[in-house]
């Protein structure tokens, strides 16, 4: 079914993010972590350039787990019961979560890693 509108598209798509904020941890660890990226960025006072492949990193995370949670809805409501398939299915999603995740890891380890460890090096 199609929105009515462009509003209601946009109403439609944050409540699946709130649904997902509601009802996944790793959602609000990820929020945890990106709420701390962005302090520490700020600290370090990033450049721009550094800023937008942050700003995409973390938006590939947080794509990632909507997905992942779209899809266990989904593999939940049409196999209720045990299936080995649907196994493979939400072990996959959460896979790519997974290793998203640990990319992000990687990006902001080489982003945020210079800058903190000169500023470390400064105070000490």
């Amino acid at each position: 079914m199609r929105a009515p509108s462009l509003l209601a598209s946009f109403r439609f798509a944050l409540a699946g993010i709130a649904y997902a904020f509601r009802t996944q941890r790793n959602f609000k660890v990820h929020l945890g972590i990106t709420l701390a990226v962005i302090a520490l960025g700020l600290w370090l006072g990033l450049p721009a350039e550094h800023w937008a492949v942050l700003a995409v990193t973390v938006g590939l995370v947080f794509q990632a787990e909507l997905l992942n949670t779209a899809l266990e809805a989904i593999v939940d409501h049409v196999s209720p019961n045990f299936s080995p398939l649907a196994k493979v299915a939400k072990d996959c999603a959460a896979g790519a979560v997974f290793l998203t995740a640990l990319c992000a890891v990687l990006v902001g380890l080489l982003i945020l890693g210079p800058p903190l460890l000169a500023a470390l090096m400064a105070i000490f």
